[in-house]
């Protein structure tokens, strides 16, 4: 199937409007994480997570609307709880998330008892008859500093690692001006990306980070598809000069670019959507990844490539070092 055919639109030649966008979009993006950081989940920093039953055990009381319990806490001296629904909104389930203010284990633990108070003081009527410990209190679990530290070290250590093979997998493969301008293009996702959940407030958590690594490995798929038909492309039009042949090529690969990344947008938004509290910042991340992996690649990478070559005189040898690889 092909959607878009004999296109001819001149990506290498408005590539520099291309990087005014990008330029202003991670400009936004730096300035939101200078300025608003990063909101980041009780896992990479330190509080207390507790998932409740509040669905009493007579059917004639009015279940707990979240509101509820959300004024409950806040009336207590926790405003900024998180509070979202886990499964169906008739279950009266709720996973409570709190945050430390204090870099201190102790807080944690009262932080816990509070809860348990908490609820034992405004619904009554939704625990009686049943033991708060394990029928109300389904999971509650508490992070500390120093774990919540290593883990954000290590979510984002992830990230890096990643880029940095996918950098020598692509030198391998192409070279390493193609490895280094598909990084820079994944950077370009990357940073806008978290600049846009800095800007929203959003909380990075780990699925979050499993979401960026996620679109990591889309965009970078698509990137190559593109730099695999360039350079097969270079075999066929060995006379034609490099920036030519990479605006052929990515025509050529458009109308795949447009189907695949639309199809995966569609589920993804899908997602967004139907999934529930629990999937929707998540889609929400794979949605942008989508848009800006697509875009990154088509305008970004193999616009790179071509500056590059142009500002080291090198057309001729990458030409020729890429038609010789198969």
């Amino acid at each position: 199937m092909r959607l878009l055919k004999n296109t001819n639109i001149p990506f290498v030649r408005i590539r520099k409007t291309a990087y005014v966008i990008s330029a202003i979009l991670i400009l936004a993006g730096l300035i939101g994480l200078i300025t608003r950081g990063l909101n980041w989940s009780i896992d990479f920093t330190s509080g207390v997570a507790a998932k409740v039953d509040l669905k009493a055990l007579d059917d004639t009381v009015t279940p707990i609307q979240i509101d509820e319990l959300r004024s409950a806490l806040k009336n207590s001296g926790y405003p900024e709880a998180e509070i979202q629904h886990v499964g169906q909104v008739e279950n009266a389930t709720f996973m409570i998330k709190i945050k430390s203010k204090e870099a201190d284990d102790e807080v944690s633990s009262e932080t816990k008892n509070d809860i348990i108070n908490i609820i034992k003081t405004n619904f009554p009527q939704h625990v009686e008859g049943r033991d708060i410990n394990r029928e109300v209190i389904e999971e509650i679990y508490e992070v500390g500093p120093k774990v919540g530290g290593e883990l954000r070290t290590q979510a984002m250590l992830a990230v890096v690692i990643a880029l940095v093979l996918m950098i020598v997998y692509i030198w391998f493969r192409f070279e390493l001006t193609f490895g280094l301008m598909a990084i820079a293009a994944l950077a370009h996702d990357v940073i806008i990306i978290v600049g846009i959940f800095a800007l929203t407030g959003k909380e990075i958590t780990i699925q979050i980070i499993a979401a960026l690594l996620t679109i990591v490995g889309y965009s970078i798929n698509d990137t190559i598809v593109i730099f695999d038909r360039i350079r097969e492309d270079l075999k066929k039009r060995r006379k034609e000069p490099l920036d030519q042949v990479i605006n052929y090529s990515l025509n050529e690969t458009l109308s795949r670019t447009v189907i695949t990344s639309g199809t995966t947008f569609i589920t993804a938004l899908a997602l967004y959507f139907f999934g529930g509290i629990v999937l929707h910042d998540f889609a929400f991340a794979i949605c942008l990844g989508v848009i800006f992996g697509t875009y990154s690649s088509i305008f970004v990478a193999s616009n790179l490539v071509v500056d590059l070559t142009h500002a080291t005189h090198k057309e001729k040898k990458t030409a020729q070092h890429l038609s010789r690889r198969k």
